[in-house]
């Protein structure tokens, strides 16, 4: 009997109860239906569970992040979970203490060590959040036992190149490639470590794939950053429905903002809305093309690319003053130059890479057959910039924190 199945039905603190699957745990109170929402790692929820977490804290997911709620499962430690759970009886207290050890025991693999090689294309904040997720999710499972090797590629494709022939030469055990960029580096430098890609937004696209299906196969898998490119366009006109001109700034050098503004440019004028694509080959070039865009248009639309994520100051110098609004393909961009977005969460995006990176690792799946996985999206607006523009926000969007 696996750890999961061993927990199939538990009472927690006389007032919940925990049911556990291959893969999620879901928390309910045996007043109520099942919690809707809340699916996460089987193996984090297990250790929360175990180590005493407050469970109105794990149940209220709407009050608290996901990030803080996995945060919170790595930071508890053995002696606090005896002491939390004071409620139970010491039968159980081992018995839970034994279970969670023979979890990291199978989890490592027979304590067998792992060293796991990671390429950011850049940092910024929503990269730097998907390889957060990604590590927490592999140090839940394997703690002490994974180590990283952390390389940012400072927004330039040669060095990505040569990070991943380094990890190749290194022989590292995986590869996680953060952003389309630094997948293609991967690919190109190995066809037999693991590679898992995140950040990315369309991977037939990424790799020339024809007839693309969600499966890349061979050594390739990963997450997709993608939210449905036709929701993005409905989204600007439902801001601003007698917009006739939209600029779409991008990178040239980013294949998936090449096939995002050409989706949603379709999109748009479908709508009877003209949309013009406006592209700068790099940060050096941004400001220029941005401001012959913001000069030309009504308003503008930026897709998930890494060079604007990266340089949003640009951005919002020339498109706020201007009474230009920017309509943004992620959160990260919506909070520095934006101001509406269907956001995913790319901690959340991170840590799907990490758990699918635990399975390869374990041996449990063949990184061959993993279908590529997406993440929800919830619309969100910039109330700063919302503001000094003077736009009524439509219902159903959620403010971005601060």
């Amino acid at each position: 009997m696996t750890l999961l199945e061993s927990i199939i039905k538990a009472v927690f603190r006389q007032k919940w109860i925990v049911f556990a699957s291959d893969s999620v745990i879901y928390f309910t109170s045996v007043k109520r239906t099942l919690f809707d929402p809340l699916t996460i790692s089987a193996r984090s929820a297990a250790s929360c569970w175990l180590q005493g977490l407050e469970i109105e804290e794990i149940i209220n997911m709407r009050k608290i992040t996901r990030r803080s709620f996995l945060t919170a499962a790595v930071a508890c430690g053995a002696a606090a979970a005896l002491t939390a759970c004071g409620g139970s009886s010491s039968a159980s207290s081992a018995a839970a203490s034994s279970t969670v050890a023979s979890a990291s025991v199978a989890a490592a693999s027979n304590g067998e060590k792992f060293t796991v090689g990671i390429c950011q294309l850049v940092q910024h904040a929503a990269l730097d959040a998907a390889t957060q997720g990604f590590e927490d999710a592999l140090t839940a499972s394997f703690g002490e036992n994974v180590t990283f090797d952390f390389q940012n590629a400072q927004g330039d494709s040669a060095t990505c190149a040569t990070i991943a022939n380094g990890f190749v030469s290194s022989g590292v055990a995986l590869i996680m490639a953060n952003a389309t960029p630094a997948l293609q580096a991967a690919q190109a430098a190995t066809n037999t470590i693991p590679i898992l890609g995140t950040s990315v937004t369309e991977y037939g696209v990424a790799l020339g794939l024809d007839n693309f299906s969600g499966t890349v196969g061979g050594n390739v898998s990963g997450t997709s950053d993608l939210a449905p490119l036709d929701q993005q366009a409905d989204m600007i006109v439902e801001w601003m429905p007698e917009v006739k001109k939209v600029g779409l700034l991008y990178c040239s050098a980013e294949a998936n903002s090449q096939y995002q503004v050409d989706e949603v440019q379709k999109y748009l004028e479908a709508k009877g809305v003209t949309a013009t694509q406006y592209a700068f080959s790099d940060s050096n070039d941004l400001s220029s093309v941005c401001q012959k865009a913001a000069d030309e248009n009504d308003a503008l639309y930026v897709p998930t690319d890494n060079t604007v994520a990266a340089n949003t100051g640009i951005v919002d110098g020339i498109c706020r003053p201007a009474k230009k609004p920017v309509f943004a393909g992620e959160e990260g961009i919506c909070s520095g130059c934006g101001v509406a977005t269907l956001s995913i969460s790319y901690y959340d995006l991170g840590y799907t890479t990490g758990e699918m990176a635990v399975k390869i690792l374990n041996g449990e799946s063949d990184i061959s057959t993993m279908a590529i996985e997406y993440t929800d999206v919830t619309k969100k607006y910039n109330k700063a910039i919302c503001d000094d523009l003077g736009l009524t926000v439509p219902e159903g969007y959620v403010e971005i924190e601060a």
